[in-house]
């Protein structure tokens, strides 16, 4: 008898189980379509609002790149009318010097630099163009002079003291 009152029991509990898995998936029937229904629209009305921030995005990007390019071609005109001024300013200088008789200021050049030579450079330097010079000096005389004519002495130039 135990065995029978425990199935019973257990059968209630099934059939009350069963009521509400009806009830459940009758409310489930009838929400389901719309709640379905409505993420579509949902799903559309976020393409078409990505769609439209894309455009918007491409729209500013365009208008950021014409104001750069206006920046730039504004800033090569400012620096056009800077050179302009400045040789209109030049310009007018020049004019009112000349016709006011100024003489004119010329710009002075900074010494060229050489560089130094270290002394045994330059005393190997020096005689080497004294032994230039006297051979050419003694060719030259040689040519010039008559056959009779005994050959000058070629000029020896002063040495550096070491």
């Amino acid at each position: 008898m135990a065995l029978l009152t425990v199935a019973i029991l257990t059968l209630q509990e099934l059939a009350r189980a069963a009521k509400s898995a009806e009830k459940l998936l009758d409310s489930l029937n009838r929400e389901l379509p719309t709640t379905l229904q409505d993420l579509r629209l949902t799903g559309k009305e976020i393409a078409v609002l990505t769609d439209e921030v894309s455009g918007s995005l491409q729209s500013a990007r365009s208008v950021v790149q014409q104001v750069d390019q206006s920046l730039l071609e504004a800033k090569a005109q400012a620096h056009r009318a800077q050179v302009s001024t400045r040789s209109l300013l030049a310009g007018a200088t020049a004019a009112f010097k000349v016709l006011t008789g100024q003489p004119r200021r010329r710009r002075s050049r900074p010494p060229t630099r050489r560089p130094t030579i270290s002394p045994p450079l330059a005393q190997a330097n020096s005689q080497a163009n004294s032994q230039v010079t006297s051979q050419a000096n003694s060719q030259t005389n040689s040519h010039n002079q008559p056959a009779s004519a005994p050959p000058q002495a070629a000029k020896k130039e002063p040495q550096l003291p070491n």
